[in-house]
């Protein structure tokens, strides 16, 4: 009887996890890659603003996630769409190339960012070449490609779990340090510029995530599963990213004018054991981040096999990984970290406003609605 209790238990937390906390690590490991993780999107996003306007900015950042999210799980739920090509389908209807078109430009936007801070880190932390990093990062995510949807589940979701350890660590080493430096940015501190404008707009192209996500959703059984879930998703996503940049208030304003600025805090901290196991944590996020961009194109094209009536073969998989990052890693080759960040996202996050956030929050909200209304007409029906 106890071994079935026991049993029965593991199983409610391991529900209750799938549910309600998988989505939002998957969402957020995605998310985390060579720019937030490593501080540069902070700096370009929200400490231009000041210590309380990118402060601010964030919380925008937070509510537009946990909002757009939570319409978006429930749309998935009702609509079916647990890859991008049926979900956009649905909600887009022939316009949903748009969505593709916008979703690969990013895509290799970001990977692009992923293979130079790569290169990055193992230049700056190592000595060695650039190309050992690049070297690296393709090699763990085309393992990962190649595994497939549920060694990918394990990895986003693990990962972020020591993430949301290490982060809170150093967060909480830096600021037994430096504290009063993060109090004193702070005091008589003004909120500058659109820190609004630009929460928003790093929470439109970052929604790049949810295509991404959309492969563990089939967890989500009700309409209430599915917006809660969404709502805890936007939070998960923004609290590492919240760490990293009260620790970069340490640094402020210096920090801004640098290329991965939590190498710049690390070595503030003059410690070499966590310097590598930050290090380690914050390439595994590079992994994360490329894995689970790559695999919602390759879901993406393993759909349309499947209604051929045709398996998807492995190789292909990796194939595709490999070769979509390789020609993002010339990106990266050509164009700097910092440039490609203030550049390329800025443009396309009003593009992600136009061809996702406004159709969720208009035609997604409107056939939500109307489902649960026609739900209820059966119900009222039924009992009369």
């Amino acid at each position: 009887m106890a071994a079935r209790e026991k049993v029965k238990a593991v199983e409610m937390a391991r529900s209750f996890f799938d549910t309600y906390l998988l989505p939002g690590f998957v969402f957020q490991s995605v998310i985390i890659g060579g720019g937030y993780g490593t501080g540069r999107e902070i700096a370009e996003f929200f400490l231009s603003h000041g210590a309380l306007g990118g402060l601010l900015g964030m919380g925008v950042t937070a509510i537009a996630w946990s909002a757009v999210l939570a319409l978006a799980f429930e749309y998935a739920r009702l609509s079916r769409g647990y890859n991008y090509r049926t979900f956009f389908k649905s909600l887009l209807g022939p316009l949903w190339r748009a969505f593709e078109v916008l979703y690969l430009l990013i895509s290799i936007l970001v990977l692009a960012v992923l293979g130079s801070a790569a290169g990055e880190i193992f230049s700056s932390s190592l000595g060695w070449p650039r190309v050992f990093g690049v070297i690296a990062l393709l090699s763990g995510v085309g393992v990962f490609a190649y595994l497939g949807g549920k060694a990918i589940e394990r990895l986003l979701a693990s990962w972020s779990i020591i993430l949301y350890a290490v982060y809170g660590f150093f967060l909480i080493w830096v600021a037994s340090v430096f504290g009063d430096k993060i109090a004193l940015a702070f005091e008589g501190g003004t909120a500058t510029g659109a820190w609004h404008v630009d929460g928003l707009r790093y929470a439109s192209y970052n929604l790049l995530a949810l295509a991404a996500v959309l492969f563990v959703l089939p967890h989500l059984k009700t309409r209430r599963e599915a917006l809660m879930s969404g709502a805890i998703a936007g939070l998960i996503g923004v609290i590492p990213g919240v760490f990293i940049y009260l620790a970069m208030l340490t640094q402020y304003p210096d920090i801004q004018a640098a290329p991965v600025p939590v190498l710049k805090l690390l070595e503030s901290l003059k410690s070499p054991w966590f310097f590598v196991v930050f290090q380690v944590v914050l390439f595994g996020t590079f992994i994360e981040t490329g894995t689970g961009i790559l695999h919602s194109l390759n879901e993406r094209i393993a759909s349309v096999f499947e209604e051929k009536g045709r398996l998807f073969p492995r190789w292909a998989r990796f194939v595709i990984a490999v070769g979509v990052l390789v020609c993002a890693i010339f990106l990266a080759r050509a164009v700097g970290i910092i440039e490609l960040i203030a550049e390329g996202y800025g443009a396309l996050s009003y593009a992600f406003i136009a061809v996702v956030i406004l159709p969720l929050v208009t035609i997604g909200l409107f056939r939500i609605v109307k489902a649960k209304q026609n739900k209820e007409m059966e119900a009222a029906y039924e009992l009369g």
